[in-house]
């Protein structure tokens, strides 16, 4: 008999780098693993649910949360907060599912820091950074979304050189080639932290006691 202690797995990448793709496609093929919803101080849009889209909270609110310490993550975003509660990666682990949380080189760097600092969490991080083989490649790939005008590129790809210099400092280095490759991968990735050992209660089914004959 044996179980695997649930942990986080956070992915980072470069904008244009397919690192929600990805993540997607992990979660899809693996109902142990948990979305991470995020919160935010503004208002619903047309369509959105209150935790299912985001966790909605005003701006006082979450303010006081974050003076609390109870994010993971956070930053201010064109005037509105964003962030990752604690509390929502606890959630996931209290029904035996592991975590995902996609973000940022910079929101991936404060989150190692608040887990290094949280007994509840220390131990329990994994992380990946995911990047093309080359800035030519990530230039064609934000081209090709068709979603940003030349200096925006420009910008993005300005960003991701710096990004990818820190690639060292995650725990894996997956270089993007296809959506296919990517998610094999990070499928091989996965089922290796979920068989690390530190992760494991062990016991051979003999050695469990024998029921009862009524």
């Amino acid at each position: 008999m044996h179980a695997s202690a649930p942990f986080l797995l956070l992915i980072s990448a470069p904008s244009g780098a397919g690192k929600t793709t990805v993540s997607q496609g992990l979660m899809s093929a693996n109902p142990r693993i948990g979305r991470i919803i995020t919160c935010a101080s503004r208002a619903p849009r047309p369509g959105e649910v209150h935790g299912v889209d985001y966790h909605f909270f005003s701006r006082s609110e979450f303010e006081a949360r974050i003076a609390a310490g109870e994010f993971l993550e956070y930053a201010n975003v064109y005037g509105d907060w964003k962030g990752i509660l604690k509390e929502s990666v606890r959630a996931h682990w209290a029904t035996g599912k592991d975590a995902l949380l996609s973000v940022d080189v910079q929101g991936a760097e404060t989150v190692r820091r608040v887990v290094a600092s949280d007994p509840a969490l220390v131990g329990r991080l994994v992380t990946v950074f995911i990047t093309p083989v080359s800035r030519e490649e990530l230039e064609s790939r934000l081209r090709g979304r068709d979603a940003d005008g030349p200096e925006a590129i420009q910008r993005r790809l300005d960003t991701a050189e710096a990004e990818v210099a820190r690639w060292a400092e995650f725990d894996y280095l997956l270089v993007s080639r296809s959506r296919e490759e990517d998610l094999r991968l990070l499928q091989s990735i996965y089922e290796t932290e979920c068989a690390r050992s530190s992760r494991q209660t062990f016991r051979w089914a003999s050695d469990l006691p024998t029921p009862s004959r009524s």
